[in-house]
């Protein structure tokens, strides 16, 4: 049964396995640890560990059945599929010098995998690569992996890096297993079918070391007994690190598996008195107190929150950005934008700041401030904008300027209803072409992107500036762009599946989660309104060197998530830079600008980052590349593959 229930989360976090030893009896291990133990599903070993094809007799009567741990008739093809993790025999190692054992792992390796497909099993877990070389591994999984279509392998992988954290002093005889991770999926090609399940041991490396891997693709995480403390009543329980880092998992649809004998002697009194007093002799499960805790930990988190529920859908869900000069949005569109409320309570303290600078309390009855909003839409910063001269008692006349003539109809039945008519005029025209009949004293919009000008708020205010005062107010008078290098194991995937170069030379709007930040975010391009020269381009060029933490490790950079921080006026900001992010706001992901080929940090290198805005006569595109550590090619030339269109 599920760990428990918390309001939002359907993820599989909710279900807890428990690893066991070879049983030819299967129904029994499945009905001990779901029925007695609690646990959702098995990791079991689907062959007898003593086989060794190279020990079968040639010729012998029965030879070619290998010893499998029950056939497929013993359990229903659902019970399989859905309570069974197939467990590969340990001993296996394909790098191995004698050419026997090597020869034998090939073997079993294959013979398991394909009895695992024959079951519908959804995953099998492979052991962890015995030494520093896995080639031959490699090859053979990735052969492996050309043949399946839905099942998962789990490469299994000890969480283990040699850093000032380690307390142990063997630092000179670790390895950072994110290294063996990283070889194995590189000579596999990143293959979306090949993840990892995480071997969590009592020690764990630094919080950067642990930030990497979930932006990698981990399914699982094996906590060994063995890296459980002892609370006061001798029950398992773990350390606050280790806490946080199964919260972690729980949040990124990381299923936990106990792994391990009882180690807790106080916890195994306990279960041998719940078995004594049991009505039919059933035996418990002696990792029972294991599981409970893990239940513990999941039950005390705090529900997701409506706006992350709202969002569930889109995580990780690659959506190409708006082209809103080219195209009209739809009225689904404008709907979910116009249900963001803290955007327009943030517009409308910036109008009234504006209106209380602009117009003293001695004229508040008799000066008009006229204002423009370029963009109108459905009307939302329209109705933010009377609301702020009603709180401030200030007269306005409003201009609604709209090129959607659909939103018009909308503005139209809006300003009737509402009672606007006397200070509102609605003006159906693209905002760079219009000539207004006077100049404005204050000029709002709401142009901006994820990038802050990647839907062309520049071009647009640009062909508006020109019916603002020599003094007037843009609301938003600036705004900066932000980059951060990130591990995206999945978007790259994703990107990759489409097999072309246009996908990895587009910039995506998505709802990151699975990723990893790998250093804080740096300010790329700003732009201020009113624009002070006409001589002032709106092209742009930035280097950028970020330079990844020590005590990450390795790391491996998929592309770049950039946000914006815009300032509406004065101290009224609004923005996604996750640092100084606008709370409960959902008008906007981040963008996410890919690699075509993935590039490798070394621990405590810098990265070296160009990002060019381009401008031509009728589009403006991103071009973005990397000259440290090592050179990538220059992405999206000319535009040649994405650009947004003027």
């Amino acid at each position: 049964m599920p760990l428990g229930e918390r309001q939002g989360d359907k993820s599989e976090s909710r279900y807890c396995g428990v690893e066991t030893d070879f049983n030819d009896d299967m129904p029994h291990v499945l009905a001990f640890n779901l029925s007695s133990g609690g646990f959702d599903f098995v990791i079991a070993p689907l062959m007898d560990p003593a086989y060794r094809p190279s020990l079968v007799q040639k010729g012998s009567a029965g030879s070619g059945v290998p010893p499998f741990a029950g056939s497929d008739l013993v359990m229903s093809p659902s019970q399989w599929s859905s309570h069974v993790v197939g467990k590969i025999s340990s001993w296996i190692d394909l790098d191995s010098e004698d050419e026997t054992i090597r020869m034998d792992s090939e073997t079993t390796l294959k013979q398991e995998i394909a009895w695992a497909s024959h079951l519908s099993l959804q995953a099998c877990l492979l052991p962890a690569p015995k030494g520093t070389s896995c080639g031959n591994y490699a090859r053979c999984v990735n052969q492996i992996l050309q043949g399946l279509s839905n099942m998962q392998l789990w490469l299994r992988i000890p969480l283990v890096k040699p850093d000032d954290d380690s307390a142990d002093g063997k630092n000179d005889t670790l390895v950072d297993s994110w290294e063996t991770w990283n070889s194995f999926r590189l000579l596999c090609e990143h293959h979306s079918l090949l993840s990892v399940a995480l071997d969590i041991l009592g020690t764990l490396p630094s919080a950067n070391s642990l930030g990497r891997w979930f932006g990698e693709s981990v399914r699982a995480a094996i906590i060994n007994t063995e890296a459980f403390l002892t609370n006061a009543r001798g029950y398992p329980c773990l350390s606050k690190r280790h806490q946080r880092l199964v919260t972690g998992f729980f949040n990124h649809s990381i299923q936990i598996i106990i792994s391990g004998k009882s180690v807790h002697p106080q916890a195994n009194v306990a279960a041998d008195a719940s078995q004594n007093h049991s009505d039919e002799g059933l035996q418990r499960h002696a990792l029972r107190p294991y599981l409970d805790y893990v239940g513990y930990l999941y039950q005390k988190m705090d529900p997701l929150p409506e706006q992350e529920r709202f969002e569930l859908g889109y995580r990780d869900f690659l959506q190409s950005p708006l082209q809103p000069l080219m195209d009209n949005l739809e009225a689904q569109t404008y709907e979910t934008f116009e249900k963001d409320a803290m955007k327009y309570i943030q517009y409308q303290r910036a109008v009234s700041k504006a209106l209380l600078d602009r117009v003293p309390d001695e004229e508040a009855f008799t000066k008009t401030t006229v204002l423009m909003v370029v963009g109108a839409g459905r009307g939302p910063l329209v109705r933010a904008s009377l609301q702020a001269a009603e709180e401030t008692g200030r007269k306005l006349k409003v201009f609604a300027v709209e090129k959607n003539p659909n939103a018009v109809v909308t503005l139209h039945a809006l300003v009737k209803l509402e009672g606007w008519e006397d200070s509102v005029t609605i003006v159906s025209s693209d905002m760079r072409h219009w000539n207004a009949p006077e100049k404005a004293d204050i000029l709002v919009s709401e142009l901006l992107g994820s990038f802050g000008d990647n839907e062309l708020s520049p071009e647009c205010l640009d062909g508006a500036q020109r019916f603002l005062k020599e003094d007037g107010i843009s609301i938003p008078s600036s705004y900066t762009s932000f980059l951060q290098p990130v591990t995206a194991s999945k978007l790259h995937n994703d990107i990759k599946a489409h097999k072309d170069l246009v996908h990895f030379e587009t910039a995506y709007v998505v709802k990151i989660h699975n990723v990893a930040r790998l250093a804080p975010t740096q300010p790329v391009f700003t732009f201020t309104h009113p624009k002070h020269s006409d001589k002032e381009s709106n092209q742009r060029y930035k280097k950028l060197q970020f330079v990844i933490p020590n005590d990450t490790g390795s790391a491996m950079v998929h592309g770049f998530t950039g946000y914006f921080d815009a300032t509406l006026y004065k101290d009224v900001h609004l923005g996604i830079e996750p640092s100084t992010a606008t709370p409960n706001m959902f008008s906007w992901f981040a963008i996410f600008f890919p690699l075509r080929t993935p590039i490798c940090l070394s621990p405590g290198s810098n990265l070296d980052v160009h990002f060019w805005r381009c401008c031509g006569p009728t589009k403006v595109w991103y071009e973005w590349s990397v000259t440290s550590p090592t050179s990538s090619p220059i992405h999206n030339t000319n535009g040649r593959s994405y650009w947004v269109g003027l």
